[in-house]
């Protein structure tokens, strides 16, 4: 099977099966999108739904975090992983939003880059959810699922996972990509034990091909 066909054969499967895919966090802005993805990084969506009401409640507006110290921060977000470096980069964060943008959290993603706690990842996960940039966000499980697969070959970063993938994959479907292989990875395509019984894409799956041989 070429690279071509897998990827075909992929893209053409989720686009069947999952037209619609999107960011499991919950945020009703940028701002609050961005709070949320600095939160996420090695947490689970789901411990941080549970996390960023009270958060938002306390601080709905970059004006009113860029006021708050990491220590009033702390108590709202103790119990997800790395609280402590969370609370700074949120503080920091907040505070750069509002003495260099004007309160509004930047389209651009070198800009974005620049704010404490803002990554590569964070940064094209906020231009892909929120401005359907054509840029493939990252984490963990992009970066497994497109190795299992067979979407990457020798990828050791993400970075080299998301030049593969962005090479390969059409422009306008990064975006809703990034939430198949995320969604895959998260519920069928898992860490341990991957679901293979399950799973629709058997067929062009290279890791599933290598256990029938």
């Amino acid at each position: 099977m070429t690279t071509r066909e897998r990827y075909e054969g992929i893209i053409g499967y989720f686009s069947e099966t999952m037209p619609v895919a999107e960011s499991e966090l919950n945020y009703r802005n940028p701002f609050e999108l961005l709070v949320a993805v600095i939160l996420s990084a090695q947490c689970t969506d789901k411990r941080v739904n549970l996390t960023t009401p009270a958060l938002f409640e306390a601080y709905p507006t970059p004006q009113a975090m860029a006021e708050a110290s990491a220590e009033d921060i702390f108590p709202y977000i103790k119990s997800i992983s790395y609280p402590n470096n969370k609370a700074k980069h949120l503080a920091s964060m907040a505070r750069m939003l509002v003495e260099e943008f004007g309160g509004e959290v930047p389209s651009d993603l070198k800009e974005l880059q620049r704010l404490p706690g803002v990554g590569r990842k964070t940064a094209n996960v906020i231009g892909a959810v929120i401005w359907q940039m054509e840029v493939m966000p990252v984490d963990t499980h992009v970066f497994r699922v497109a190795a299992r697969i067979g979407l990457t070959r020798g990828a050791k970063t993400p970075l080299q996972t998301e030049l593969q993938l962005e090479k390969n994959i059409p422009s306008h479907l990064l975006p809703i990509a990034h939430h198949w292989l995320i969604l895959h990875g998260r519920y069928v395509c898992t860490a341990r034990a991957p679901k293979c019984g399950e799973c629709g894409i058997g067929v062009w799956c290279k890791h599933f091909s290598a256990q029938k041989g």
